[in-house]
């Protein structure tokens, strides 16, 4: 086949350093474009980003030429320079994610779920999202190493 093809949905989830609550309501908005943007930049299709204090979601197209790791590391990595560069001087993302695929038919309510963070996170915390999140995709989860 002489073209490649494909459609790899993803949702990323990641947290700050400990769960720092840095990420005020008024830069929250302007860092989500970042990341989209950023995104966009690895030739990844960004549909939605949002998050609250403490943490981000991507729901994103994954570009065929790149791998998930590699697209994670370069968001995380190019966000956490702006975040310092816009003023908040001790940022920095945790060095873990989350990163689910997602089918076609989920995407619309994968891109809802993540417009509701603001509501959703005022009933759950990050840790019980995650622990949903793992039993729902079956991902082994030790809470050894994933709360830094």
């Amino acid at each position: 086949m002489a073209q490649t093809l494909s459609l790899n949905l993803v949702h990323i989830v990641f947290s700050t350093k400990q769960r720092m609550p840095l990420i005020s309501e008024e830069i929250g908005p302007a860092l989500h474009a970042y990341l989209a943007g950023t995104a966009r930049k690895l030739d990844c299709e960004c549909f939605r980003v949002s998050g609250v204090q403490e943490h981000v979601h991507l729901a994103l197209r994954l570009a065929s030429t790149r791998t998930s790791a590699k697209v994670v590391s370069e968001i995380k990595t190019a966000s956490s320079v702006w975040m310092k560069q816009q003023g908040v001087a001790k940022f920095a993302w945790q060095s873990g994610y989350g990163l689910f695929s997602v089918g076609p038919a989920d995407l619309g309510a994968l891109m809802q779920y993540i417009d509701g963070q603001r509501q959703h996170h005022a009933k759950r915390s990050f840790q019980d999202e995650m622990r949903g999140f793992c039993e729902k995709y079956h991902v082994a989860l030790d809470e050894r190493y994933v709360w830094d």
